[in-house]
């Protein structure tokens, strides 16, 4: 683990290694800090909003690496879970906005500001984007107790149920609870959210049968689905998903149906432009890789990329849309 001691004593001592093999190659950064260092002259820190085990972890640690080898410096991911994502947020907003803090984030940044009655930054004013590091559709996957095998016959069983059916999703606000809570109010179906700290935790009772139904993540859910531990229902995406062609979408049940998640990097508001610059220029050149592309397929994320500004347009696009869908759901959390 990045977090383990072992390897932030090694993030101390490996940079200046880095940092040679990087100029001799003629790739070391040029962009300096308001201190006229180059950056970055020390490791750098990635928060990520969720624990370790669900998508937001395992792609950000992909992003990571990804900029630990281009930067020459290291990038420690720093998980800050709870209150899906919030606690996170509110660390990236208050840190120095000198490129040394990160906030690796997801739908969750744009829908908690109008699920949550005191929030302490702006979505919007208080972070410049960096760049969007991938789209993944979420799965709804269901345990092997549960006895339905498509979307249609899981809303036949719960509207037959005279006991509500649980579902469990990666915490309060979490894009996982607000697309089950949109599924049951297209559909009518009769649900109860069971709120976990985080995905991990969640698939763990899933797969011992305490939870029998979730829409979350595919990236943790597919390795569960592949081997037939967990059952896939479908993906939220509008049409299927190069990366499931075997499940339908749950349009294609409940038309108009559509929920993607996107993951990305943000810098608190004042980073200097070029560290933004050339943070996304190195992610992008990441991203070109084949091998980098392979792996994030395999999670089921396809590659975005792209500049701040594209980032920018959909996370303006995604809060005025899920401000609507909080609002409809009726969704709240104190």
């Amino acid at each position: 683990m990045f977090v383990s001691t072992l390897v932030l004593l090694a993030a101390l001592l490996l940079p200046t290694a880095a940092w040679a093999q990087a100029v001799s190659k003629g790739t070391g950064p040029a962009t300096s800090t308001s201190s006229g260092q180059a950056y970055p002259s020390r490791p750098v820190r990635l928060i990520v909003g969720f624990p370790p085990g669900g998508a937001a972890d395992i792609l950000g640690r992909f992003a990571a690496q990804t900029l630990t080898d281009s930067l020459g410096q290291q990038v420690i991911v720093d998980n800050r879970g709870g209150a899906g994502g919030l606690i996170a947020t509110e660390t990236a907003a208050r840190a120095n906005a000198d490129g040394y803090t990160l906030l690796f984030t997801s739908i969750p940044h744009v829908i908690n500001p109008h699920l949550y009655r005191k929030v302490s930054y702006d979505a919007l004013k208080d972070f410049v984007p960096v760049v969007q590091f991938v789209a993944v559709p979420l799965m709804m996957a269901s345990s092997p107790a549960l006895p339905v095998k498509s979307v249609r016959e899981l809303i036949s069983y719960a509207k037959a149920s005279p006991e509500p059916l649980h579902y469990g999703s990666g915490g309060s606000g979490s894009s996982s609870h607000l697309a089950m809570e949109l599924f049951r109010s297209m559909t009518g179906v009769n649900l109860v959210h069971v709120p976990y700290k985080g995905v991990g935790p969640m698939i763990t009772d899933m797969l011992g049968g305490t939870i029998r139904l979730t829409i979350s993540s595919a990236v943790p859910l597919s390795p569960q689905v592949r081997v037939g531990r967990l059952r896939g229902l479908a993906v939220t995406s509008p049409k299927r998903s190069p990366s499931f062609p075997e499940l339908p979408a749950i349009a294609e049940t409940v038309p108009g149906y559509e929920v993607v998640n996107w993951f990305g990097i943000l810098a608190p508001a004042g980073t200097p432009l070029g560290i933004v610059t050339r943070v996304n220029k190195e992610l992008n050149a990441g991203l070109a890789s084949s091998a980098l592309r392979e792996r994030l397929a395999a999670q089921g994320a396809d590659v975005v990329g792209g500049t701040p500004e594209d980032f920018g347009r959909i996370i303006r696009s995604d809060f005025t849309k899920w401000a609507k869908v909080v609002k409809a759901s009726g969704a709240k959390v104190d």
